[in-house]
């Protein structure tokens, strides 16, 4: 603006020293300097006046006077913008130019040159935390739950129970559950079948079972005699003890019978896939439940105790520079160590670019409008002017100057004809 202001003061002080030379050049008339002088200013002053008048016309009606064809500029402002508009979109920035500098640029070795440079810097560990800690915070729970339930359930529903059933009980045979299973069932058997009250209730149904036999010759009166002879109370004083023997007999390691019903249950247990109707309702069962769990709550108070131990270790600084750091610099080096991974980040960039290129390349001259109309008619006029104005002012110089040289050259060869 300043050298547009220079130039300004300099084109009328060219003006003006024309004008002013050519009225003091008038008396001398009858000299041949006088005559070359003034043949030299009036040109000068004529060349000065009519760039004046040109310069002026592109921005402005010369002297505020509505000359045709003057203030060219604002009149013909809509097909200016228009025509810078179409030189923009289809000569300066059309999408093959624009797409050609774009494939000559490696973004992806220029992003990880500044990811590698800011890792190392005071700045990104301390900006680290605070960016961690918003992301954290920002994680709406209550949205996240319910889409961990559903994607729980599905999972659970996809659950094949002959696989998960079957490594249950691969597990439990190998750890002997088995028998740990039987000898806890021998051991509360055996507490309970001691008990007085057990004792009483053996021999009662001891002595509805000899009541309610029916039987025929000998058989009928042997019964019948025993009958006779024994009642509740000795029928319970004798199979208790019977019984509480046999219980403990099955918790010794050697008995064969332990044996046997250990083996009857391991078989039971391995052949368990293969029953297809126990399957099909152990499965029933399991989506059964499925559909009617609801864990939203508890996995929401999950993952708000969650969520707070993240934020608690996003302000530890050994946290970011042992974990943190760590993994963003990993991560770089195995993008560094394999070509192809490189290469595929390369042209997505690539691709995203050259899309929203095609996208909006038509908004590069609808921005460029835009702009243009928030501007009046003054405004950029002077913007303008400031710009180009010193280029247009010494075409003023320049015209008084030529027009002073040309006179003096048209005034030597008249005098000469």
């Amino acid at each position: 603006m300043n050298k547009g202001k220079k130039s300004n003061y300099l084109a009328k002080i060219s003006l003006g020293v024309m004008g002013a030379g050519f009225l003091i050049t008038i008396p001398f008339q009858e000299t041949f300097v006088g005559r070359l002088l003034q043949g030299g200013f009036e040109a000068g002053l004529v060349g000065g006046l009519a760039d004046w008048f040109a310069v002026t016309a592109l921005f402005r009606h010369p002297l505020g006077i509505p000359i045709p064809h003057t203030a060219l500029l604002p009149k013909n402002r809509d097909r200016m913008i228009t025509a810078l508009i179409s030189m923009l979109e289809k000569d300066w920035l059309t999408k093959e130019s624009i797409k050609e500098k774009i494939e000559q640029i490696s973004f992806a070795d220029k992003l990880i040159q500044i990811a590698e440079k800011e890792l190392s810097s005071v700045t990104l560990k301390r900006r680290i935390s605070p960016i961690l800690n918003e992301i954290i915070s920002f994680v709406n729970l209550e949205k996240l739950a319910p889409f961990i339930e559903m994607e729980l359930k599905e999972y659970l529903h996809t659950l094949k129970v002959e696989k998960f059933l079957q490594s249950i009980i691969n597990q439990a045979l190998n750890k002997k559950l088995d028998e740990k299973a039987l000898d806890y069932i021998l051991i509360e058997l055996e507490k309970w079948m001691a008990k007085e009250e057990i004792k009483r209730n053996i021999g009662i149904m001891a002595k509805q079972l000899l009541d309610n036999t029916e039987a025929d010759g000998f058989l009928k009166v042997a019964i019948s005699s025993f009958r006779n002879l024994i009642n509740e109370e000795k029928l319970g004083n004798m199979l208790q003890p019977f019984m509480l023997k046999k219980i403990i007999l099955l918790q010794k390691d050697d008995n064969p019978y332990r044996h046997l019903i250990l083996s009857r249950i391991r078989e039971e247990l391995e052949g368990m896939q293969d029953k297809e109707e126990l399957m099909v309702e152990i499965n029933n069962w399991k989506n059964t439940l499925v559909n009617n769990w609801s864990p939203v709550d508890q996995i929401t108070e999950i993952l708000k105790q969650l969520q707070k131990k993240l934020i608690l270790l996003a302000e530890d600084e050994e946290f970011i520079d042992r974990y943190v750091i760590s993994f963003i610099q990993n991560f770089i080096n195995s993008i560094l160590e394999t070509p192809k991974k490189m290469e595929s980040i390369e042209n997505w960039i690539q691709k995203q670019i050259l899309y929203y290129i095609d996208k909006n390349h038509s908004k590069i001259g609808v921005l460029v409008k835009e702009n243009l109309e928030k501007l009046d008619n003054e405004t950029l006029i002077n913007m303008m002017e400031n710009n180009i104005g010193k280029d247009l002012q010494w075409i003023r110089v320049n015209g008084a100057i030529c027009g002073f040289a040309i006179g003096i050259i048209l005034t030597i060869l008249k005098t000469i004809v």
